[in-house]
């Protein structure tokens, strides 16, 4: 197995308990709740190796994971996205309500989007989430 293939697992499509028919049941809100942990645990998974300690993978996996990290990753996404994706992504943002203070509330739109997108992809889409999450920048940086 190469480097960058993924494992014959990642590769079966994910049995969900979710019918497709359900999808467009479900709130942006639940999907960006899903799309959250989702995508946490890709970037967990990545930040993997080099092996260090528990206090610079929770540092490192949190600059990734944090709303100005996904609404900067959300724009890189953006050229590459489909017109369902990005309908997926305008559905987010219009259920991005409240935020935390210290927060613009674009931005927090923006992460609100991009998880939104991340949840939808991985019940309709995984392979497509696998090919758009490998487009972002997410080098973890040496722990000091």
């Amino acid at each position: 197995m190469g480097e960058t293939e993924l494992p014959l697992s990642w590769q079966q499509p994910h049995i969900l308990a979710i019918h497709p028919n359900q999808v467009p049941q479900l709130s942006p809100a639940a999907l960006a709740y899903l799309g959250d942990a989702v995508y946490e645990l890709y970037v967990r998974t990545r930040f993997l190796f080099p092996p260090k300690r528990s206090h610079d993978y929770h540092r490192q996996v949190v600059a990734q994971v944090r709303a100005e990290a996904q609404s900067s990753h959300l724009q890189l996404l953006l050229p590459h996205l489909t017109s369902v994706e990005l309908d997926a992504i305008r559905r987010g943002r219009n259920a991005a309500n409240g935020r935390p203070r210290r927060l613009d509330p674009e931005v927090y739109q923006q992460a609100t989007s991009f998880e939104t997108l991340i949840g939808y992809l991985h019940i309709t889409d995984p392979p497509r989430l696998w090919e758009l999450l490998a487009l972002l920048p997410l080098d973890p940086t040496p722990a000091p």
